[in-house]
């Protein structure tokens, strides 16, 4: 572990990278704009000197070279150059020189997006709302509602893009609500899962993203039934927080590549539960005992955060709690779905009730599985992680 910080703070100094709030790193935070801006040239000039030296394609054998600094600086909250997918795989069509496909009007939805400014007393973020064209907000007890948490480095209109989320809104009748960090409160933009002020109820990140349920439910008419939340990465584990700390506000979670509640208290805590280490985790959430339908997706080649942190997130949520029925012996079926290899594997109570669902991919990294190229952190191959988290949680109510 101390050999990975100074790595860490080896890859700061040198590159000026914005760090999140952490006493044992504070020293190296850089101080300006001009640090972060510093940041991305050197990002560009290392992404211009792998594509001179031939190390772009995985095929050369000189790309573990390339592979290991992306790691790094993806450990250290720099992103690649832009246009480039930390962790991408090497089949799809980019990498194998075929033009990306144009993003058309259906891929980003035909409804309208707002962007709203949500003040909290834990804090003040904004908000990327979407609404679908003729959405009937009538009838019933209102339309449902899907909070997405972008991983770090993205943006809401970034994960849009990248997830397709918004077309299938406009199929189902569904809000979408893309909540953004603030490089204030992350310099690399992650929700800070890892710091413990915002692991609980009430208090922190938590706190903030519950209320911008509640001012959506105070603009639109969201069946209070129907309010689900995803997220990738970084924003996988604070949607597995939301899940564990506000089961009266969620009805289910999708986790694309995240990690488990409170598998860290602090950053360096953080790199090492990405690597699959893991501290032993709290349970003394307000919630605990309390289970929330989970569908689980990750990758087994993902180098950003191990698959072991997904397997993690299944065994929390199908452990019993205080009333909580238990679950039948899962059942796993094996397929091929958009050109990789599947594990599906459900949880499903006596009354045939599915709680929890984990797909595993074979092969995949640390990106959006069945995702739109022109949005960052994106595999286009594989299951259409989008349709498969909204399908599951739209089964689910509380």
């Amino acid at each position: 572990m101390v050999a990975n910080v100074k790595a860490f703070e080896k890859l700061v100094r040198r590159f000026g990278a914005a760090l999140p709030d952490s006493p044992l790193l504070s020293r190296i935070r850089p101080a300006s704009e001009a640090a972060q801006t510093a940041a991305a040239r050197a990002q560009d000039t290392l992404r211009r000197a792998w594509s001179s030296a031939g190390l772009e394609g995985d095929g050369s054998p000189a790309a573990t070279i390339r592979r290991t600094i992306d790691e790094a600086l993806a450990s250290a909250g720099l992103a690649p150059a832009t246009g480039a997918r930390a962790d991408a795989p090497t089949d799809t069509a980019q990498a194998r020189g075929e033009p990306a496909r144009e993003q058309t009007e259906t891929a980003r939805g035909r409804g309208t997006s707002s962007v709203i400014a949500f003040q909290h007393p834990a804090g003040a973020r904004t908000y990327t709302l979407y609404v679908p064209p003729g959405l009937d907000e009538t009838t019933g007890d209102g339309v449902p509602l899907m909070v997405m948490l972008h991983g770090c480095t993205q943006t809401p209109d970034d994960f849009a893009t990248g997830t397709r989320m918004n077309a299938l809104a406009d199929i189902h009748g569904v809000l979408v609500a893309y909540p953004e960090q603030t490089a204030r409160d992350n310099g690399s933009r992650c929700w800070n899962w890892f710091r413990a002020q915002d692991q609980q109820r009430g208090d922190g990140e938590p706190a903030v993203l519950a209320g911008i349920v509640e001012d959506i439910a105070r603009r639109h008419r969201v069946d209070p039934r129907r309010v689900y939340v995803a997220g990738l990465s970084a924003g996988a584990a604070m949607a597995v927080i939301l899940g564990r700390t506000y089961p009266d506000v969620f009805a289910a979670v999708g986790a694309h590549s995240g990690l488990p509640f409170a598998a860290a208290r602090d950053m360096p805590g953080a790199f090492a539960a990405m690597q699959g280490h893991g501290a032993t985790r709290r349970t003394d959430s307000g919630a605990q005992g309390t289970r929330v339908p989970t569908i689980v997706i990750h990758g087994t080649a993902d180098r950003t955060v191990a698959v072991d942190n997904g397997r993690a997130i299944v065994d929390d949520a199908i452990a019993a709690g205080a009333g909580a029925r238990p679950l039948q012996p899962a059942t796993s079926t094996r397929s091929t779905m958009g050109g990789r290899d599947v594990t599906r594997t459900g949880y499903r109570d006596e009354e045939g009730r599915e709680w929890v669902e984990y797909i595993e991919i074979e092969g995949a990294g640390h990106a959006w599985s069945g995702g739109d190229p022109t949005g960052s952190h994106t595999d286009a191959t594989g299951p259409d992680a989008s349709a498969l988290i909204l399908q599951f949680c739209l089964a689910q109510t509380r």
